[in-house]
């Protein structure tokens, strides 16, 4: 029997696509803000969803006593070397300690000192439990009304017409139903990108990722395959993480003071740098010189911290307080091996993603990206997403206030199937022939019967791929001009293959859908990686064709697909102090 599946049109105000870090904060700022209709798409469940789903112990991004927004823009900026859109990381810095303090009256636990102070971390971080951050998060979202929340919805394609969106197309994760979402203005918070590489710990284990794996990039492909520009996916992000576990480090460098040692117990760390690219090319030149295996030196610590760090990678990382008990050695006892993990692209550590400007708004009319898929803001973290979150929800009630004096009639038109903004229109057929298309779409791949590679297979290839050729874990992070070309080949030939991909249930469709979108994201990182002809973050992109740093590339690689190609556009930095808007 032939698959079937059922359209159900929904209408809202808003749409946030992804309901993690700073989706949550997003509804939550606009139902504070405003009356207007809010609507969650979550692919998961927003209790447990995101990069917070198993907690964390620290707020990482947060301006302690005696600094300033200022400061952090500082930091941000040199630890990425000069590549920051100054704007967005000063208007997130501005922000950071009061959805601080929104989160604690919410009831997140923050360690506090007999003085009643936070617990610093560093120049930049306090303590916190965190287990329960994002149910927090969740149950303060579900307390609003005017917030629909629709779990296990895929969100798969927007619904743009003359670079104006009017919603998106989703898919129920368990039901055979295609959703139309139509909307007047959609935030996208739907994280970064995992998967795309091959990972350190393959077969059974290569979910075990430092990254969420349900992260697949598909703001990031929606965008792109809408003609979004978008900055900056040569600067990847590859973790230094604990061996095995994938736990964090900064937990134990910073918690305790543990310096990057080699196998002879030399320091190296001063040796190459303390950026977070430097951190890690430290380890992978000590291992390609055979001073290798690294460690974070615990050894010696005192004896009351042994605690203290179990119970902080309790909140996040349980797995590396696992391996302390089972191994039947604490820190004190024994150094802490690190390593590198595959890249990853994720906006909040570096500085890809869309690009947007001082308030969020992507070069789309009436698309908004905050937390990990919105680009030029590096090193924001949790408090950052909540920030951005924050930023582009008021964002949309001014622009739609905006837009209300100029059509005083707009939020009374309830003309069925139609949106009207500023004098673009989507009409009934227009949505109905689109509907159908994308209905057409989805019944072909759930009765597809010629199936010849599955999802597994093809996703296996891709990450094979880009491993060997743009500059994975087998080449130490390396890559040239020459492999990225046969990257390019080899990524189009498998996105000519997913045509005949099958699906017996939603649940499956929904890989498919996440395999595509690695797909695209592939080819526009690789295509970002031959456009900077530089090395500027050892590691994060070891280009050996030009091994050094050059002034000529002080500026950022953005591109945007035009007419099937990816189009590079070199954009001039932005200063802290200037407030950018979209001109082209």
């Amino acid at each position: 029997m032939k698959a079937h599946i059922n359209v159900n049109h929904l209408k809202t105000d808003v749409l946030i696509i992804g309901g993690g870090t700073a989706g949550c904060y997003a509804a939550i700022t606009l139902r504070e803000n405003s009356d207007l209709s809010v609507l969650i798409a979550e692919k998961a469940n927003i209790k447990r969803s995101g990069c917070l789903a198993a907690g964390v112990n620290a707020i990482n991004a947060y301006i302690v006593k005696g600094r300033k927004p200022e400061d952090y823009v500082e930091y941000a900026k040199k630890d990425a070397e000069g590549i920051v859109r100054e704007d967005l990381l000063l208007t997130m810095s501005q922000g950071l300690n009061k959805v601080t303090k929104k989160l604690e009256n919410l009831g997140l636990v923050i360690l506090k000192d007999e003085n009643g102070e936070y617990v610093s971390r560093g120049n930049r971080n306090i303590k916190i439990n965190g287990e329960n951050i994002k149910p927090i998060l969740a149950d303060a979202v579900k307390s609003l009304e005017g917030i629909t929340v629709y779990n296990h919805m895929n969100v798969i394609d927007y619904v743009v017409k003359d670079n104006k969106i009017y919603g998106a197309f989703a898919i129920d994760v368990n039901r055979k139903i295609l959703y139309f979402i139509e909307a007047k203005k959609v935030i996208c918070a739907t994280g970064g990108a995992a998967g795309i590489y091959k990972p350190n710990n393959p077969g059974f284990s290569r979910h075990k990722m430092w990254y969420p794996p349900f992260n697949t990039g598909a703001g990031y492909a929606m965008g792109i395959r809408s003609g979004a520009e978008m900055t900056t996916f040569e600067m990847r992000f590859i973790a230094l993480r604990c061996k095995d576990t994938i736990a964090p480090t900064g937990t134990i460098a910073q918690g305790v003071l543990a310096k990057q040692i080699n196998s002879k117990g030399e320091v190296y760390e001063s040796k190459y740098g303390i950026t977070t690219s430097e951190r890690l090319y430290g380890t992978v030149r000590e291992n390609i010189e055979g001073r290798g295996p690294c460690y974070l030196k615990t050894q010696g610590i005192k004896e009351e911290l042994n605690d203290d760090l179990k119970k902080a990678y309790l909140n996040m990382a349980p797995s590396q307080t696992l391996k302390w008990i089972e191994s039947g050695k604490n820190p004190s006892e024994e150094n802490v091996e690190i390593e590198g993990t595959e890249p990853y692209i994720v906006g909040g550590h570096t500085a890809s993603g869309y690009w947007v400007d001082t308030n969020r708004k992507t070069t789309i009319n009436g698309l908004y990206a905050a937390g990990d898929v919105a680009g030029g803001c590096p090193q924001k973290y949790v408090t950052g997403a909540l920030v951005e979150g924050e930023i582009s929800a008021l964002s949309v009630i001014n622009d739609l206030n905006s837009e209300n004096k100029k059509n005083s009639e707009i939020n009374n038109l309830r003309i069925k199937n139609e949106i009207e903004i500023d004098n673009y229109k989507i009409d009934d057929h227009e949505i109905e022939l689109l509907i159908k298309e994308k209905k057409n779409e989805i019944e072909s791949i759930l009765n597809e019967e010629n199936e010849i590679f599955t999802v597994e297979e093809l996703e296996e290839a891709m990450q094979k791929v880009m491993d060997s050729y743009a500059g994975g874990i087998c080449s130490n992070y390396k890559y040239n001009e020459i492999q990225l070309n046969m990257a390019t080949e080899k990524i189009e030939y498998l996105i000519s293959l997913t045509s005949n991909l099958a699906a017996k249930d939603m649940h499956e469709l929904m890989f498919i859908y996440e395999l595509k979108e690695r797909l695209t994201l592939c080819l526009s990182v690789i295509a970002h990686l031959k456009a900077r002809k530089e090395t500027r973050w050892h590691s994060f992109a070891e280009n050996l064709d030009y091994p050094e740093k050059s002034d000529e590339y002080l500026k950022y690689v953005n591109s945007k697909l035009v007419d099937g190609n990816i189009q590079i556009i070199f954009r001039e930095l932005v200063g802290g102090r200037e407030k950018y808007e979209h001109k082209d």
